[in-house]
């Protein structure tokens, strides 16, 4: 008896069945059995089966069905009656299995007694120059472990279900009466789901185990790339019925919704990527078939998954195709805004008409997504090509651009023009202006015309295929995008001229990209145009043209090289390291180069003020937007940057440069950093204790790079420089330069007896006569359904609560992102993108904050604050813990509901006296070495001989 005894189905693949079978043959577990079962082939495939079944007497048999049955599975059940191993795996004739795979997965079954062992999919397409693979949900396959259930991994269950790259005992199968449906596609889902479900003991392996042969440009379609057949589709949603079925017999609910949310997000989605270009009796027959089916899924599965997919979902059970497809495009052009929107109560909807219902209203709101904030230079537009045609040379064109929420005003000034573009990088761009533009509606119409023959000249071999984009100049702002053909008909062609020869082509012929764009391609109608090519295409084949490729691909394996990650830490170490320093030189660095803010700028304007004479440089990430002027800007991780690190005199930052990257001991490095501790911080973390002692070494490593590092008192004695383990003589208790501009703001107020608000009010719009509270949260890892930061508190409840005697500025940690509604503009204002967060403590009249460091640098101002900890016991006691208890040491009231925080902000007036003790002892204990001339003090002591 076999081990192993591996299935391989075969129909009209003769060619590629004798490759499917030596990968059985080959495998390092010799004691295997192939069973080839043909689908009754109208090639020579049961021909081949047969030679291969003689030339391997005792390993391979062959059988054929006496009809074909139109599916995977009845040939499947077929080669089950007919194998004699103790094990059984499936494998299609153009696939093949890994060297090692029934060796692994049967000591995988021996050693765990399981019913399945199931180990990674590699899905290798075939079509592609370099062979692209990616893995089948790597995640699954991490680590080698057992299940005693499916129930204890939803997600193999939803998302695994291949039955190819799995064996299965083959009694397990016998027993439970495993076995295929007939003549359905997809007949591996309910297989592989009766399977799990009756398993006793599952494993999983991390080795590849199936070679998955992607064949996207073969003449015979697979079942997975013949989306477009209406049976495929009705198939699909039989074999999800019958599952639905199987889980509902035995109450697994949990299991139901998990399997509702992959419908939405990749069944459903791989169908509706193809409406578009499907005539009306398609998309209606679809529709019909989908209602029903769509209306049985869990209404919690429309907020598991993105917001774009949970639409298209509900505008497809509605019929409403005029919104439908628009939304297809967002789900084929990710941050495509295809729709007008809709503005009601405050609230962005998708579209209009849906008010009423209370499910499609909340599918179809997106506010959260933030398309209201953004200009219209941040905004991808689709842009609807409504008419096409050709006459003699020329290509006349006619779109609508969506004005979503009317962010191109009518009286904006609009200037475009259309550009087509080589798809391959760095080739040529011609230009062709657009003659009308005028507002349409909710849409910008245009027209351009075209004169591609006379001046599109493309070289001819290399850039085949040619984009067009039209780029808006509203108001001077420019935003870019491309024009979505939908079912605008193509036809014909334009003669064009290439600058290498006609021969290899001589029309411009314009087609459908992928996702749904206008795009050109290159084609002839020269009889020798095919020898042509032929000929060229032999020539960059033979030497000439490998050498060539090969230099070229060598040049760019080089410049790969060179710019990764190791790869730049040699050349910081072994190249700019042995180069001098250069004297007055400072790199300045605020929150890993997101920010120009913070201490490190401080120090930097305190140089700036007293005239010193040395070069800035400030490294960035992102933008460089609102960076200084007359500095060198260096982009983070950058060569320059590595390069000026190396150089440099002195290193001015709040966090930290890059680990890995050691310090010349010609070179100071000056640690501001960005705040006191309450939560444990360093080597007192607990993920930290756990490492290993070479993990810790190369973090204390990094540690010892500090030459100061500045003290804004003892508590930060005890606890930062502890935590990072700090010698004494690396602590400078100077305060924190950043709080120098609160500290002389407190002063002056105390001196005046009375507060200057400053220029900043009047900047974001707030009355005189308004209080103003900042809200600055610590970092939250963003949850929700659209991956944000979302507020512990309704905004809008707010707003309308207290929006006529305060307005509330938002301060999310840097590293989050909130949205607000737009019903609470002038009320709460979102400060977010605002570098430098000083400026606005020092305009709050009242700080809001959690666990922020910020509540340290606010005591200051001595005004009052509102401790909101809404998840109190959570960070507390289940995060990674805090220095000191916030409740016995807060000056100001915790609140941890929504309500008490209402009544909190109610009383905000009589805080400033209730709390004033509290106060002073808070900044006594945490700030009192901020004295307002910090920033003074770290210039006189490190950089007063730079003066001119």
């Amino acid at each position: 008896m076999p081990d192993v005894s591996v299935v391989v189905i075969v129909y009209n693949d003769a060619d590629r069945l004798p490759t499917a079978v030596q990968s059985v043959l080959d495998q390092t577990l010799r004691d295997v059995e192939v069973v080839i079962v043909d689908d009754c082939s109208t090639d020579r495939s049961f021909e081949v089966a047969q030679q291969l079944a003689a030339g391997h007497p005792g390993r391979v048999r062959a059988f054929q069905l006496p009809e074909n049955s139109g599916a995977g599975g009845e040939p499947r059940n077929v080669g089950i009656q007919h194998t004699q191993g103790r094990y059984v795996m499936f494998l299609d004739s153009d696939d093949v299995l890994e060297l090692n795979a029934c060796r692994n997965m049967l000591e995988a079954a021996e050693e765990t007694g399981s019913d399945i062992v199931s180990g990674l999919t590699v899905r290798l397409h075939k079509d592609t120059r370099n062979q692209k693979r990616d893995e089948w949900y790597a995640w699954l396959y991490s680590t080698t472990r057992t299940l005693e259930s499916v129930t204890e991994l939803p997600d193999l269950f939803v998302w695994d279900t291949l039955c190819t790259n799995k064996c299965y005992r083959r009694e397990f199968l016998i027993e439970n009466n495993l076995l295929f449906p007939k003549g359905m596609f997809y007949e591996d889902l309910v297989f592989i789901a009766e399977a799990y479900l009756a398993a006793q003991r599952i494993t999983l392996i991390p080795n590849q185990v199936y070679f998955w042969h992607v064949h996207e440009q073969a003449a015979v379609k697979s079942v997975t790339n013949r989306r477009h057949e209406m049976t495929n589709y009705h198939h699909r949603l039989e074999i999800h019925r019958r599952i639905d079925a199987m889980l509902a017999e035995r109450g697994l609910d949990g299991m139901k919704l998990a399997k509702d949310v992959k419908f939405l997000k990749h069944d459903l989605v791989l169908h509706l990527r193809d409406l578009p270009f499907r005539d009306e009796s398609y998309r209606q027959e679809f529709a019909e078939l989908s209602r029903e089916y769509l209306a049985s899924l869990a209404p919690e599965a429309y907020e598991r998954v993105q917001p774009i997919q949970a639409i298209c979902a509900y505008l497809l059970q509605q019929g409403d195709w005029e919104h439908l497809i628009p939304a297809v495009d967002t789900l084929i052009n990710r941050d495509k805004v295809s729709s007008p929107l809709a503005e009601h109560d405050g609230r962005i909807y998708w579209c209009d008409g849906y008010t009423d219902d209370p499910f499609g209203r909340d599918v179809l709101d997106v506010t959260d997504i933030g398309y209201h904030e953004k200009p219209v230079n941040q905004l991808f537009l689709r842009n609807q090509l409504t008419r096409f045609s050709e006459s003699g040379r020329s290509v006349s064109l006619t779109g609508r651009i969506n004005n979503p929420l009317g962010v191109i005003p009518p009286g904006a000034q609009l200037k475009g023009e259309l550009e087509f573009s080589a798809r391959r990088r760095s080739l040529q761009t011609f230009h062709f202006p657009v003659r009308v533009l005028r507002h349409e509606g909710d849409a910008i119409h245009w027209e351009a015309v075209a004169d591609l023959t006379a001046k599109l000249r493309p070289l001819g071999i290399v850039d085949t295929i040619w984009d067009v984009r039209l780029r808006l100049d509203v108001d001077g702002v420019r935003t870019t995008s491309r024009l979505t053909v939908a079912d605008t008909g193509l036809s014909g062609g334009l003669p064009v001229r290439p600058r290498l020869s006609r021969m290899v082509a001589d029309r411009l012929e314009p087609h459908v990209s992928a996702k749904g764009h206008l795009a050109f391609r290159l084609v002839s109608e020269n009889r020798n145009a095919e020898r042509v090519q032929e000929l060229i295409t032999r020539g960059v084949r033979g030497r000439p043209g490998t050498l060539a490729k090969t230099g070229y691909r060598k040049a760019k394996e080089l410049r790969k090289k060179v710019t990764s990650g190791d790869n730049k830490l040699r050349a910081y170490h072994e190249v700019f390291s042995r180069l001098p320093v250069k004297k007055r030189t400072v790199v300045f660095e605020s929150h890993l180069g997101k920010q120009f803010s913070d201490s490190p700028r401080a120090i930097y304007e305190e140089m700036r003020r007293q005239g010193l004479e040395f070069e800035a440089i400030w490294s960035y990430a992102g933008s460089p937007k609102d960076f200084p002027k007359g500095v060198t800007l260096v982009k983070r991780w950058s060569l320059p940057y590595l390069k000026a690190l190396a150089q440099a005199e002195f290193w001015v930052d709040n966090q930290s440069y890059p680990l890995k990257l050691t310090k010349r001991p010609e070179t100071t490095y000056i640690q501001t950093w960005h705040g006191s501790a309450l939560k444990n911080m360093g080597f007192d973390q607990p993920s930290l204790k756990a490492q290993t002692r070479q993990q810790q070494a190369e973090q204390q490593r990094s540690l010892d790079r500090f030459d100061r590092f500045l003290i804004r008192s003892e508590h930060d004695v005890h606890t930062l420089a502890k935590a990072f383990r700090l010698k004494e003589k690396t602590l400078l208790r100077v305060g924190y330069p950043r709080n120098d501009a609160l500290v002389r703001a407190r002063q002056r107020e105390a001196a005046l007896g009375a507060r200057e608000r400053g220029p900043l009010a009047a900047e974001l719009g707030i009355a005189e006569d308004k209080t103003v509270l900042l809200y600055a949260p610590t970092f939250r890892k963003a949850g929700g359904r659209h991956g944000r930061f979302e507020l512990p508190f309704d905004v809008e409840r707010f707003a309308d609560q207290f929006g006529d005697r305060y307005v509330l500025l938002v301060r999310s940690h840097y590293l989050n992102h909130v949205v607000l509604p737009p019903t609470v503009q002038g009320r709460v204002i979102d400060v977010s993108a605002r570098h430098d967060v000083t400026p606005l403590l020092e305009l709050a009249d009242g700080l809001i904050t959690d666990y922020s460091s910020v509540m340290f640098d606010y005591a200051l101002l001595d005004r009052p604050l509102v401790f909101f900890t809404y998840d109190y016991d959570e960070y507390v006691h289940e995060g990674r813990g805090t220095y000191f208890d916030l409740l016995e040491h807060a000056p100001g009231p915790v609140v941890r509901t929504e309500d008490a925080f209402h009544e909190a902000i109610k009383s905000f007036e009589s805080q400033a006296l209730e709390y004033a003790k509290s106060r002073k002892e808070f900044v006594a204990k945490f700030g009192e070495y901020d004295q307002g001339n910090a920033a003074q003090s770290i210039v006189d002591q490190f950089f007063a001989q730079w003066s001119r």
